[in-house]
């Protein structure tokens, strides 16, 4: 008789092993299976392994629960017979079931799913060390099972899951909301182009590089801008751009006949349809502040800055020299204006 519930006993806790392990490997999260490895703890490491080829390892875990509950029924059945006859075996054989159900999978399972992370990191060892020695057998389930779950692979996340994780994050305040919302606004970079977020023509400050200091000494003090756009005849042709501060020093020094030209900085020119992202990456690696927008024709639409890029994380940024917030709005007011006194015109 104690043969008997020693080998029920092998059997539930077998089967209970391989269900609450099999659970705990689908259920941690891979997100931070990635962050434990980076410890290069044995058992991450062994566990991401794990998790980006779960084939293996779950071949491994059927392979094992299958030797329990068939060779484990096999020997039950033979012992339960000898023990207590052939009368009580199906009796028997349906109160083993019902263990093996809520023993063997039941609390098992809803234990793994509950306490993945722990569990996961214990057995990952122990299944990567079983995967070794069912290797035969591993390798022809893997064959047989191929054409059936072959596929591109899943990535570990995707934009709405990181935005979904943020706001749970706010929620459960784990991360403030201003980080949530600062999250959010990033995935923007590569929504917006250079055309969304330019400073239009019609608003720029410029200067013409053929004049002296003297000569813009009004229009540079006036200007509200620290950069200033230098162009040779007209918009469309623009030599650099001025760093005010610089205009100003020279005027200080005397050097009131030098030409704005010989002071202006090299500029680098973007297609209106740039992606912000790109524009980012560009200003950073350049270490530039100012670019210059163009049309397709190659006319230039306005100027974009390091600032503009920035506020789509951030929010507008107003200083104590900005007069006017949103240029852009101040810029569509005023060809509004335009095209109704051409309008009015046309009537006449």
């Amino acid at each position: 008789m104690l043969q008997l519930v020693i080998i029920v006993f092998v059997v539930i806790l077998g089967s209970a092993f391989c269900s609450g392990t099999e659970t705990a490997l689908f259920s941690v999260s891979p997100l931070r299976i990635r962050q434990l490895a980076q410890s290069h703890n044995p058992s991450a490491v062994a566990l991401l392994a794990i998790r980006e080829n779960m084939n293996r390892p779950i071949a491994t875990i059927v392979i094992l629960n299958n030797i329990f509950n068939i060779v484990g029924s096999i020997l039950t059945g033979n012992i339960a017979t000898q023990v207590l006859g052939d009368i009580w075996l199906g009796i028997f054989s349906g109160i083993l079931t019902f263990l093996i159900i809520i023993f063997g999978e039941i609390i098992p399972k809803t234990i793994g799913e509950r306490y993945s992370e722990p569990i996961a990191l214990i057995a990952a060892l122990p299944v990567t060390g079983l995967s070794i020695v069912f290797t035969p057998l591993v390798w022809i389930i893997e064959n047989v099972t191929a054409p059936f779950v072959k596929g591109k692979k899943r990535p570990t996340t995707n934009e709405a899951e990181i935005k979904l994780l943020a706001n749970i994050g706010q929620q459960e305040g784990i991360i403030e909301s201003d980080e949530a919302e600062m999250i959010q606004r990033v995935f923007r970079l590569n929504d917006v182009t250079a055309s969304d977020l330019m400073t239009p023509r019609i608003m720029l400050t410029y200067i013409r590089g053929n004049l002296t200091l003297a000569e813009a000494k009004k229009d540079i003090i006036a200007s509200q801008h620290t950069r200033i756009i230098v162009i040779d005849e007209s918009i469309d042709q623009v030599i650099g751009f001025a760093l005010k501060q610089n205009l100003l020093t020279a005027m200080v020094e005397g050097n009131n006949n030098e030409k704005i030209a010989n002071l202006a900085r090299k500029v680098h020119f973007v297609p209106e349809i740039i992606r912000a992202d790109k524009l980012l990456k560009n200003f950073i690696e350049a270490r530039e502040h100012l670019a210059v927008v163009v049309d397709e024709y190659g006319d230039v639409a306005g100027v974009v800055t390091l600032e503009d890029v920035l506020e789509v994380i951030t929010g507008e940024i107003v200083d104590e020299t900005d007069r006017s917030v949103d240029l852009q709005e101040i810029a569509r007011k005023k060809r509004e204006k335009m095209l109704q006194s051409m309008n009015v015109g046309n009537i006449r």
